[in-house]
């Protein structure tokens, strides 16, 4: 500022000379400088604010599309009532030989405690429920003290009526692969078979669709997993929306690996080093030896219904760094 008035003063008195020049040059240096600065801030305020009044809003359209639950196929899910709060549900009795390892609650009616074998089962306090080292969970029976009766009869009434309402449901397929499910792909729909169903020894069978996709395997004789077969998910596909409402027997051989909600109305027998991600609701007996149990996993969103909102904060976070930079400046 003082500089520019020392050259306003030496151009009013005339003076013409080196020093004059300096400060004239020194001055105009500023000046510009300065101006130049306010020049390109006023050319790149707007450019940025229209930018972002432009990039925002898509970045919210397309983060709300990503986030959106994509719509489900295949029929509606299987009601599972009071009885989707078990693990393991049975009427006459579960036991196991092994080291099994199972976790959430189980339980069984109107079989008694002592018809769960295997268990070491000790009892609470309260006399409502048992627990053993090899669950990871409650252990309930029909003969344990009140409210436990009534809410395993409940249980067990809803394990029935999902059975009846699975076995309900009109099919997609009939008799897909003549019922030898091995190396085949399915996709969601509603499946019936008037014979058994099999995946050989080693082979396996992949559930294909979406996270909200659900599949109900309609079985009017046996379910046979052989030594080693496997279900295969893909896509997204979740244990809990897949239904095996099985009339025969329910067979894992060994080391077999099945997924989804059994509803079998006989017995569900697993062989040494078969897993279970899902559930087994028998309307008699539950057998296991040496066998891993576990509930189905939450639902996880798809990666980029994740992606996209994150990489537009990103964005924004960007824009506005660059913004309060320029302002600096």
């Amino acid at each position: 500022m003082q500089e520019s008035v020392k050259l306003a003063l030496v151009a009013e008195n005339g003076m013409i000379g080196n020093r004059s020049d300096a400060y004239r040059g020194r001055s105009a240096s500023i000046v510009g400088s300065r101006l130049g600065k306010r020049a390109n801030r006023g050319r790149h305020l707007p450019a940025m604010l229209i930018s972002m009044m432009i990039v925002i809003p898509m970045i919210v359209v397309l983060g709300f599309y990503a986030a959106a639950p994509a719509r489900s196929a295949g029929p509606s899910p299987v009601d599972l009532g009071t009885a989707g709060n078990y693990v393991i549900l049975a009427k006459s009795s579960i036991t196991t030989t092994g080291t099994t390892h199972i976790w959430g609650d189980i339980g069984i009616s109107p079989g008694a405690a002592t018809d769960m074998t295997g268990f070491d089962l000790i009892l609470d306090g309260s006399g409502t429920f048992s627990t053993s080292a090899l669950v990871t969970g409650h252990v309930y029976a029909s003969d344990y003290t009140v409210p436990t009766p009534s809410t395993l009869s409940t249980a067990v009434s809803d394990m029935e009526t999902a059975y009846t309402n699975a076995a309900l449901v009109a099919p997609d397929y009939t008799n897909q692969y003549a019922g030898d499910l091995t190396g085949q792909t399915l996709t969601a729909g509603c499946y019936v078979w008037s014979t058994g169903v099999l995946v050989s020894d080693g082979g396996s069978v992949t559930i294909s669709g979406g996270a909200s996709d659900v599949w109900i395997f309609q079985i009017a004789q046996t379910l046979n997993m052989g030594n080693g077969a496997a279900v295969t998910l893909s896509g997204g596909a979740q244990p809990s929306n897949i239904f095996w409402q099985v009339a025969g027997q329910v067979t894992l051989g060994t080391t077999a690996v099945m997924k989804g909600v059994i509803l079998g109305q006989t017995a569900i027998v697993m062989n040494s080093g078969a897993s279970l991600e899902g559930m087994a609701l028998a309307q008699s007996a539950v057998t296991m030896i040496a066998n891993n149990v576990y509930t189905p996993g939450t639902v996880i969103p798809e990666f980029s219904q994740v992606l996209i909102p994150l990489v537009g904060m990103m964005f924004v976070v960007a824009i506005v760094g660059k913004v309060r930079n320029q302002r600096k400046k």
